[in-house]
């Protein structure tokens, strides 16, 4: 790990007027993920600034129906809250779908948002990426890609993204709240927060340089059978092949948004009207474009084949 400097912030103005100053900067609060890239110099900020302090752990009500969920608030505490367990059943269970009891009591909402992919490429940094290193390849471009995207992936970078939250929060529609190094705050759809890889995979997301999240809200709990199912290659301390998040109701119309199958929660409104017709026909739109390789193409079947399990527990 390389040498850095280290403050605690008094403030969320005071953290993000920090991270302006020191351009190579980073916010740290559970560090689950960022302390582990230090160790590999993946991450080398040249300043840490610690946000634990600044009292963005509260759940509440945001007065318009829906729930406001601090930055800081830990993902075990999320999970267990009354109200997300009753109105917003699927984020609770994809949260606890998530890491190990131990890291789910460390890891908070932001840096669940923030974290970055578990592609092995990026974490070797013996190999060429994209993502980590602009401009050098993509070393799971002719590698071994059973793991990654088979949507919304690019030239320069077949990674996908890792979190089980991100997706339940993409088909809640929740927005992102910040505040700027000015002291302007902004909301960001959480269809617009993270980014697909492009040209440029080593930018995940579209915050601004010192922008810090404050809170993510949820709006007023919409009903429905909310169901998240994750398949991976093991039951516990493994990422998701694929994840599906869904809010059905009756009648067959809801929301799907998918993990495990692309740079960013993936989720297709035009395509949901097409819920009603079936698993293969809504698969058909979701994943419309599809790239694969001969050792992920096996996500498309079961990508149709989770749906059809979920679309058959709404009819049972």
């Amino acid at each position: 790990m390389k040498a850095f400097t280290y403050e605690r912030a008094k403030s969320p103005a005071d953290a993000a007027a920090s991270a302006a100053r020191h351009p190579n900067s980073r916010f740290v609060a559970g560090g689950t993920n960022l302390l582990d890239l230090m160790k590999l110099q993946i991450e080398t900020p040249s300043h840490v600034i610690d946000v634990n302090d600044l009292a963005l752990d509260r759940i509440e009500a945001d007065g318009k129906g829906g729930l406001r969920i601090g930055a800081l608030v830990r993902n075990s505490d999320l999970a267990a809250d009354a109200r997300v367990r009753r109105d917003y059943g699927v984020l609770a269970r994809a949260l606890l779908a998530g890491a190990s009891g131990q890291l789910r009591n460390q890891a908070t909402t932001a840096g669940n948002l923030l974290q970055r992919t578990r592609c092995p490429y990026f974490y070797d940094t013996n190999q060429p990426c994209n993502k980590r290193n602009p401009g050098s390849g993509c070393s799971a471009l002719g590698g071994f890609t059973r793991l990654h995207a088979i949507v919304g992936q690019s030239d320069a970078c077949i990674a996908t993204h890792p979190s089980d939250m991100a997706v339940a929060m993409r088909v809640l529609d929740a927005q992102v709240e910040t505040i700027n190094p000015n002291g302007t705050t902004r909301i960001i759809p959480i269809a617009d927060f993270h980014r697909l890889p492009g040209k440029t995979p080593h930018i995940d997301h579209n915050l601004q340089p010192g922008e810090l999240i404050t809170a993510v809200t949820l709006p007023p709990p919409v009903g429905g059978l909310q169901v998240y199912r994750k398949v991976r290659d093991r039951a516990s301390y493994a990422f998701a092949l694929v994840s599906v998040a869904a809010i059905l109701q009756p009648g067959g119309s809801g929301r799907v948004a998918l993990g495990g199958v692309a740079h960013k929660p993936w989720r297709v409104e035009a395509a949901e009207d097409k819920l009603a017709s079936g698993a293969q026909a809504f698969a058909a739109g979701l994943l419309q474009g599809a790239r694969t390789t001969h050792e992920n193409a096996f996500k498309l079947p079961l990508v149709e084949r989770t749906l059809a399990s979920i679309i058959a527990e709404a009819k049972a």
